[in-house]
């Protein structure tokens, strides 16, 4: 029987897999194997989190292959010299590989697509960044047409099952996979496919489903209202198609307005995911620079000092601190979260918004290059279909209205958690007596402000007009 390599990359899952279907459908037998490529491994982009949550997912993933006849290959090293290698150890005739859109990947892979036999197959996205073109086959770089033709573009069919045997050779060793760093994300977000699917139909499956209330309750912070299934995704434990597979299904079962409005808002968000990866895609200067040439002339202040404070959680913005405590305990931050951050780095403190953009990728173990970046661009309002350079939040009043009671501030800063609701937003406007019945002196126990909101908001829409 003939033999093929699986080079698993962003695609730790058996079920809707093209590429293991292809293999298996032209080989017979095949050799999963994931490489872990040294280059990455010391990018300054890596993250100790999010390396963990996949080694992680290559135990979860090694333990689901065995169920199914197979085990997991892992090895260490240049991914060409490595596939070399097991092409000539194995006796492999071919490699299958799912396409994957960053600079780096893209430049790897056509120069090994040149010197060994390795297929690309589709799969990142539900829709190849190819396909969703407008008229004059250039790409869309707004969101709300890209949308709209992502819409119309035809349904490829329901995701692939995982196959139900997997028959490769025995007797070839792997590496041990390393054990990673333990930390909250461990536990808050258990790797593997299993898990991505548990959390799939629990989001979208029954008559009561989170998915329904999405568009209500999507942006508050104090709530449990997201899918929370950006890692899955990430990683490929959990295929795009087979998200927006369920959100349809559940569309399909909507009853009102309501309830239509949280599947239709989900889908978007899935499109946006899609609209990011077809930016870097098309446009892979956005990984280094702004994507309106225009913006890449800002003069950003870049003060060391308050970007500490700003990584820390010591800006004296309660809601601020509070997300970047979430961040650096547990690898992840609510998207509401993510934008107010951003904004305050970038038009409150004046530091540019790659500073920013690094950290978020040393630390969230959904960490995707697309979205990251496309995210800070957008807030910065550099990037592609980005927010008006004048869009500049203001953190109190965002408190006040995606953490009203102050219950996610008082989770991730518990200096705080005396501290009246009338005061959790603006902990500084307390009397020195409410400060000590509180247990919180500002300035000892919590910082104060390290800015005014209102002159920097002044500043930052001088600093933009001025750009060049």
């Amino acid at each position: 029987m003939n033999s093929a390599i699986w080079w698993i990359r962003r695609d730790l899952r058996l079920g809707d897999n093209l590429s293991l279907s292809t293999a298996l459908q032209r080989a017979g037998q095949v050799f999963p194997v994931f490489i872990l490529d040294p280059r990455l491994l010391a990018s300054r982009y890596c993250g100790e989190k999010r390396l963990s949550f996949l080694y992680a997912g290559l135990c979860a993933l090694d333990a689901s292959l065995r169920e199914h006849g197979s085990y997991l290959l892992l090895r260490s090293g240049n991914p060409e010299q490595v596939l070399a290698e097991l092409l000539h150890q194995t006796g492999a005739g071919a490699v299958y590989a799912q396409e994957d859109y960053s600079p780096y990947a893209v430049a790897r892979d056509s120069k090994i697509g040149q010197r060994l036999p390795v297929t690309f197959l589709p799969g990142l996205t539900v829709h190849h960044p190819k396909q969703i073109l407008k008229a004059n086959r250039t790409p869309y770089t707004v969101y709300t047409p890209f949308n709209k033709a992502w819409q119309a573009h035809a349904w490829p069919g329901e995701p692939l099952p995982a196959p139900g045997v997997i028959p490769t050779p025995p007797g070839f060793a792997s590496e041990e996979i390393p054990a990673g760093v333990r930390c909250p994300a461990n536990d808050l977000f258990p790797a593997g496919e299993t898990e991505a699917q548990r959390r799939l139909d629990e989001f979208t499956s029954g008559l009561d489903a989170p998915v329904f209330e999405y568009g209500e309750n999507r942006n508050r912070l104090d709530l449990e209202s997201t899918s929370t299934l950006s890692p899955y995704l990430r990683f490929g434990m959990l295929s795009a198609r087979q998200g927006v597979a369920a959100v349809r299904q559940a569309a399909s079962r909507a009853w009102d307005q309501h309830s239509r409005r949280g599947t239709e808002t989900w889908l978007n968000e899935l499109v946006w995911r899609e609209f990011y990866l077809s930016i870097l895609y098309h446009f892979p200067a956005v990984r280094l620079s702004s994507f309106r040439p225009g913006m890449s002339q800002i003069r950003w202040l870049n003060e060391e000092e308050n970007f500490a404070a700003w990584k820390e959680g010591r800006t004296g913005f309660p809601i601020v601190d509070a997300a970047m405590g979430q961040l650096v305990q547990t690898g992840w931050m609510h998207n509401r979260a993510r934008m107010i951050v951003a904004s305050f780095l970038t038009k409150d403190l004046l530091i540019d918004w790659r500073w920013g953009e690094r950290y978020f990728m040393q630390h969230l173990i959904d960490g995707d290059p697309a979205a990251n970046n496309g995210g800070w661009q957008w807030v910065a309002g550099t990037g592609t279909d980005a927010a008006p350079y004048f869009r500049v939040f203001n953190p109190v009043l965002q408190s006040r209205k995606f953490d009203p009671t102050g219950a996610y501030i008082r989770r991730f800063l518990p200096e705080l958690a005396d501290v009246p609701n009338e005061f959790i937003h603006e902990p500084w406007k307390m009397a020195i007596d409410f400060q000590q019945e509180a247990n919180c002196i500002i300035g000892k126990d919590y910082p104060a402000p390290i800015v005014d909101h209102t002159l920097a908001r002044e500043r930052v829409l001088i600093a933009y007009k001025l750009k060049g």
